[in-house]
């Protein structure tokens, strides 16, 4: 984690980070901001988000950075002002932050990387020097919405077996519990927690966010679909369309999957899932917790 950094929990007000001069960049820009998140979170809804609050704005966006490298080199494409740019624009990092101006917002995001697997002899950014980062967020996503939302993306690839889609999704859904109990030590680690299910319907709570991050609020709304991981699992809006509100309605949509409902009974056997999801997602814990005391196959079922 990073450190040497005040706490996000107890920022100044419209006091922006403390980033300093990138090297690699050679750019400053007033925040820099680490994003961890499972996939199927939200993740480039927030960035996008983040981005299009950029102090005087501008802000230059690593997505999808390898954990265990530096994240400047290694990642799945980079936007600037929410743009994203050619392969071929961003082999030159001296380059590219010379068309930035000093100030503005650089913000780096993992994808299913738990920052407490990770520590001084490997660390997560590789030998990025933590001192550079203004704020780590760990952005969060309710068990079951979360879940159907990555089993239906997965499902729409055909060349994926069930075997290969199951394990995936069980993978994850530990991940996604280190995540649930890395909150407890948030205020200790300095972590800005964004919940995705109060951020898609509470303006109030993403202006308090930027407020928090040391960010302008100058666009609050939700934005558009952002079209990487090819937009919604459930549906197929292009990229540009207006954001989708029913995210909070995936697991509804998915309760009569049998592959759905096998990997929730799995689930609902893991008691140390249901503890964490206790504390952060009661009602998911309470539906979840009501399958372990069901029995999958009938007894005789098999025959």
């Amino acid at each position: 984690m990073a450190t040497g950094r005040t706490s996000s929990v107890t920022p100044v007000a419209g006091v922006v980070g403390n980033a300093g001069c990138w090297p690699e960049l050679g750019w400053r820009p007033d925040a820099a901001l680490r994003m961890f998140g499972m996939r199927r979170s939200g993740n480039h809804a927030v960035a996008n988000w983040l981005q299009r609050n950029a102090p005087h704005g501008q802000a230059l966006f690593f997505n999808n950075c390898k954990s265990g490298r530096g994240p400047l080199a290694h990642h799945q494409g980079v936007e600037r002002n929410a743009v994203q740019l050619a392969r071929h624009d961003t082999r030159d990092l001296a380059g590219l932050g010379a068309t930035l101006e000093a100030g503005g917002l650089l913000l780096i995001s993992y994808e299913d990387t738990v920052p407490s697997d990770f520590g001084l002899e490997r660390p997560v950014s590789g030998d990025l020097d933590e001192t550079l980062l203004s704020d780590d967020i760990l952005l969060l996503r309710g068990f079951l919405n979360w879940s159907a939302s990555l089993l239906k993306k997965l499902q729409r690839n055909p060349d994926f077996t069930v075997a290969y889609r199951s394990a995936s999704v069980l993978r994850a859904i530990d991940s996604y519990r280190k995540m649930l109990e890395l909150v407890a030590q948030a205020d200790d680690l300095a972590l800005t927690v964004i919940d995705y299910d109060v951020w898609i319907h509470d303006a109030e709570y993403r202006s308090a966010l930027l407020d928090r991050l040391g960010l302008p609020c100058v666009d609050n709304t939700l934005g558009k679909v952002q079209r990487y991981g090819g937009g919604s699992s459930f549906d197929t809006p292009e990229a540009g369309a207006d954001f989708d509100l029913r995210t909070d309605q995936r697991w509804q949509r998915m309760s009569g999957d049998a592959e759905y409902q096998a990997i929730l009974h799995i689930a609902a056997r893991d008691t140390a899932l249901l503890a964490a999801l206790s504390r952060h997602y009661p009602d998911d814990a309470k539906k979840l917790a009501s399958l372990a005391d069901q029995t999958p196959i009938e007894a005789g079922g098999l025959r």
